[in-house]
């Protein structure tokens, strides 16, 4: 289980007195949040800091817990803080500044210098604050009482950002076959992509997937299609294309398993010794929340995976998916986003149909793949580029749609959505910004979700949604 720690700033001015009600203190918020969050990450209370000793003794532990995915730190009274200078310089996990008191409310007729003593995160926090900002960490505070519901909700964003940050750095993607030729966006500096997240992108021949397969037993071929006709519907007399990818997707489980892989790419013009590209094996895959990109993406592999460790636990659909094609009827423009062959079949409206059809690239046999339509509702479109100097991560909101007409001679996953705050708007936006045409679809996170990982990643971010103006965009085209 994942884990925060809580970390409490004071002092010995104050005396003994005052530093056990700051322990009680702690203790009673850490167990009210561990009723709010634990489903999400338990969160566990360290020795108040109240000299630079123990603040540097509290974030070794931090570093060193591989549970640990970030920390929380608050000052209940005033901390001084060059205590916390040596401790916050080895700390390389999220950190949330929660500024907030024990108190919810004065005791006006009551309060005196001793309760002012005590209670002053307005002193504390505002010391704090200065020197995190003097040391450049990026962090996130959240202002308010702890009880309140708006402040437990920023809590829980935290921590389910930070634990996908923490998945990050420990992805390991397989690249089967390289990035697709002539192709620039899915392109770039692999090198900088594990210092800068922790992705290591690492290279295999698209011949051990080959060989996997042709070792898949008969056992192991019978259990995949068992899970495919349990949870899809067959509809296509060709079984043997079927098996074919069940015998990748075996192939690929236990190769990914015997290396620590939890993402991976191919590209249709590496398919040496493949009867098929994958189709059914990459789909079913990412819905259990494996990273995947087409023609070579590594960026959108890792991206997509740690997308999918942030949304666990949420309702909706996160995944992969590709801008194909519109419908530019004036004022009602639509796009219908797909690929060959691999959506994921979190998104699909109803039980997808395995269907088999020819595929027109590659070169390769029929491949089978799940076909289906789309969920509705409001979503955000994500993508990750480099630009050379730096990445960007283009954050955009859409709505998941429900297509206007049935789409009878369209065989592959049929996903459609609205552009905010329009067509002319928002595609414009995502182009002066270099968006690829691979993202990250959700219905399960939010805007906020990614300016929190861009921020905490110190990822530059730009974002397209209904309060997008044409100011914003000229903006944007003059970047």
């Amino acid at each position: 289980m994942s884990k925060l720690y809580f970390i409490p700033g004071s002092q010995d001015l104050y005396g003994e007195e005052c530093l056990k009600q700051v322990a009680a203190d702690c203790k009673e918020m850490v167990d009210f949040l561990n009723t709010k969050v634990g489903d999400v990450v338990t969160i566990e209370l360290l020795p108040t800091v109240e000299t630079s000793d123990i603040c540097v003794e509290n974030m070794k532990k931090v570093v060193c817990d591989d549970e640990c995915v970030g920390v929380i730190t608050w000052m209940h009274t005033f901390s001084p803080a060059k205590m916390w200078i040596k401790g916050l310089q080895l700390l390389n996990k999220p950190l949330l500044h929660l500024h907030t008191q024990a108190n919810e409310k004065l005791p006006y007729d009551e309060i005196d210098m001793d309760f002012m003593n005590l209670n002053q995160a307005a002193h504390g926090d505002r010391e704090y604050g200065f020197i995190v900002a003097k040391l450049g960490i990026k962090h996130e505070v959240v202002a308010g009482y702890y009880k309140n519901d708006s402040v437990v909700a920023k809590i829980r964003r935290f921590a389910q950002v930070a634990k996908a940050i923490g998945y990050s750095k420990n992805i390991r993607l397989a690249t089967f076959g390289n990035n697709m030729r002539d192709v620039a966006v899915t392109d770039g500096n692999r090198l900088e992509c594990e210092i800068k997240y922790g992705w290591e992108v690492k290279y295999w021949g698209i011949g051990e997937i080959v060989k996997g397969a042709a070792e898949v037993t008969d056992a192991e071929l019978a259990e995949k299609m068992n899970e495919y006709t349990s949870k899809y519907t067959m509809a296509t007399d060709n079984v043997a294309a079927v098996e074919e990818q069940a015998r990748y997707e075996v192939a690929l489980e236990k190769f990914m398993a015997a290396n620590g892989v939890n993402a991976f790419t191919d590209t249709f013009q590496d398919l040496n010794g493949m009867n098929q590209l994958p189709g059914i094996a990459a789909q079913n895959l990412m819905a259990k929340g494996i990273g995947f990109g087409p023609e070579g993406d590594y960026k959108i592999s890792a991206f997509s995976a740690v997308l999918m460790k942030m949304a666990e636990g949420r309702e909706g659909a996160t995944g992969f998916i590709e801008d194909y094609t519109y419908d530019l009827t004036e004022g009602q423009e639509l796009e219908l986003a797909s690929h060959m062959l691999e959506v994921p079949a979190s998104f699909a409206l109803n039980k997808p149909e395995i269907q088999v059809h020819p595929l027109g690239i590659g070169g390769k046999a029929d491949p089978a793949r799940l076909v289906f339509d789309g969920i509705t509702g409001d979503g955000i479109q994500v993508t990750l580029i480099d630009l050379g100097d730096h990445f960007r991560i283009i954050c955009a909101d859409i709505e998941l749609v429900k297509q206007p007409k049935p789409m009878p001679k369209l065989p592959v996953a049929r996903i459609m959505y609205r552009h905010k705050p329009n067509f002319e708007i928002g595609t414009a936006a995502w182009c002066y910004a270099g968006g690829a045409h691979h993202s990250v679809v959700s219905t399960s996170l939010t805007r906020a979700d990614i300016a929190l990982f861009a921020k905490l990643t110190g990822t530059e971010l730009i974002v397209i949604g209904d309060d997008t103006t044409e100011a914003e965009l000229y903006r944007l085209s003059n970047r």
